[in-house]
This record gives C-alpha cells, structure tokens and sequence, in this order.
C-alpha cells in the first residue's frame, strides 16, 4: 500500500479541493491560476487515481459525483492543514502563552534584570514561568541539548551553530564599599593595584583580563578570595576593605542598592560585549521569537 501510494501528486489534493468548490473547471482553473487545459488534465488525472468521474456534465453545469460529495470536507480539511503547516506561525499572542522558558545566565544578569524581566512577563503573558539557571564552572552545551531556551551573558566558544546576539556592551568598574579610601582619592593604577581585591569567577579563576593590563604597566593586584558568584563578591565588599568588580550599565543599580560606590579602572580595558544566544531550532518559534523581544527591551530599560 504504501509503494502504491508513493507515487501520488499531492498537488492534485489543491486541484481537487479547487474542483469541489467551484463545480467548474474553468472557475477551478481561475482560482489556481492555471490555463483551463491544464486543469482539465489535472482532473483527467484525479479521476484515474481515485477511480471516479468526481464531476460530470449535467446540462450546462457539472455537478459532482456521490464520492466527490463524500469526501469534499476531507480534502478542504486536508488542504487548509498543509497551508497551516507550510505557512510561517503567526506572532505568538503572550496572554495566552502557557510555557516554561529556561535561561541561562549569570547572577548578575539575574540580579540586575532578572526583577524587571519577571514583572514584565507577569503583566504581558501570565501562564508564563520564567527559570534561571546557574552558570556551571564548566562550559554545557546546554543550548544544544535544550537544557536551556535562552542564554545572556558573555558568550564565548559556543557550538558553531548557535545564534548569538548582541545585546548590549558595557564596560567594568571597581565596586568599593561606603567610606573606603579609594573614595578620597585620586585612583592610579599603582593604588588600585595595591588594594586587596576579590574576584568572581565560575570557574574559580584568579586572574582576568585585570591582571594582563596590570601586567603591561608592570603591576600586580593582590587577591584574596576569588569567589563563583557575582552576588557573592559583593557582599563581601560590602563588608570589608577589599575591592571588587562590576559593570557599570548593567549592575547599576544593584550596587546602589548595597549601598556601594563606584571607582573607574584607572587604565584600559577591552568593553564586555552582553549577548543572548539560542539554538537555531527556536529560530522561528513565536513564543520563542516574543521572549528574545521582551529580553531586548527589558535590558534597554534596565540599562539605559
């Protein structure tokens, strides 16, 4: 059955349901676009793969057949899922979303857009659930594997096919706590290289691109804790004399909120470029597609 049925024109599904509907071949032929010979083929060729006349002359009209009437609501239902299927999906309507999306990201993108982002999902699509996931001290490809929707952060060294996106670019601060002598003073490389410093790093690193433009110049910052979260490394600022690290758009507001101040770097540093990226798969994916607009805009807002 199915070798015989292999050999089908679907096109001749489009034709009959065209057929069925006008009661002409002429009308048919119109509506297709096709020249009237070329239809009367088409339904020389229906009539041969199903085995019936479909419509047949009844004076000046044709009328169709009891099989023809038999299966017009299939094929008109047969015709308009293979439009649905062939035609790009409509933008997703957020009020009736009724999703989890996953997204990756940093602490810091979770504290400092993270609020602004749940509210504007709850307001616009309300069955929606957001869920944050950690950063791993190692590198998943959690995109590819659809552990994970959306990603925002630094990205670096994704599979080839992965989309990323710029969102944004921002630049790194030094992050002290109220009243630290930093504050009262001009701050030159040698002091500021001079301060204890704690680090953020998921993988536990030391080092960063801080310590390859200390080193230009010479320099070296003493280290005293490298800790994995950016939150982490605040509150430790907060209570203590060390320095630590921050952006200066994007966290704004979440060192305001500790009550903290910010020194600029006193040297050259390159910018920290924030993208979002995603699985190709979800490409066209409207739910998908209103998820990285809502992010776009709630980071333009959140980051002036």
């Amino acid at each position: 059955m199915i070798a015989r049925n292999a050999n089908i024109d679907l096109n001749l599904l489009i034709a009959l349901d065209a057929l069925l509907e006008e009661e002409s071949v002429t009308a048919a032929a119109d509506r297709l676009g096709l020249s009237g010979p070329a239809m009367s083929r088409a339904l020389g060729r229906i009539r041969r793969t199903i085995g019936d006349p479909v419509l047949v002359r009844a004076g000046r009209h044709m009328v169709p057949t009891p099989r023809a009437l038999e299966i017009k609501a299939d094929v008109r239902r047969l015709v308009e899922e293979a439009h649905g299927v062939l035609t790009p999906s409509a933008p997703a309507d957020p009020a009736e979303l009724a999703r989890v999306f996953t997204i990756a990201a940093s602490d810091n993108f979770v504290t400092a857009v993270g609020p602004a982002l749940v509210a504007r999902v709850a307001e616009e699509a309300p069955r929606v659930v957001l869920r944050f996931l950690g950063e791993s001290h190692i590198d998943l490809p959690v995109l590819r594997d659809g552990a994970a929707d959306l990603e925002f952060g630094v990205i670096e060294g994704r599979e080839p096919e992965i989309r990323t996106e710029e969102v944004f670019a921002d630049r790194g601060v030094a992050v002290v706590r109220e009243g630290h002598p930093l504050t009262t003073v001009n701050v030159t490389a040698r002091r500021f290289a001079d301060a204890a410093h704690i680090n953020f790093s998921r993988r536990g690193r030391l080092t960063g691109p801080i310590d390859a433009a200390l080193a230009e110049l010479g320099l070296r910052r003493r280290v005293i804790a490298t800790v994995p979260t950016f939150a982490a490394s605040l509150l430790m600022v907060r209570d203590s004399d060390a320095v630590g690290l921050s952006m200066e758009r994007m966290a704004a507001t979440t060192v305001r909120g500790l009550g903290l101040h910010t020194v600029p770097i006193p040297f050259s540093l390159p910018p920290i470029s924030m993208s979002m990226a995603w699985h190709p798969r979800q490409d066209a994916d409207a739910g998908h597609v209103w998820l990285r607009g809502l992010v776009r805009r709630t980071v333009a807002a959140v980051v002036g």
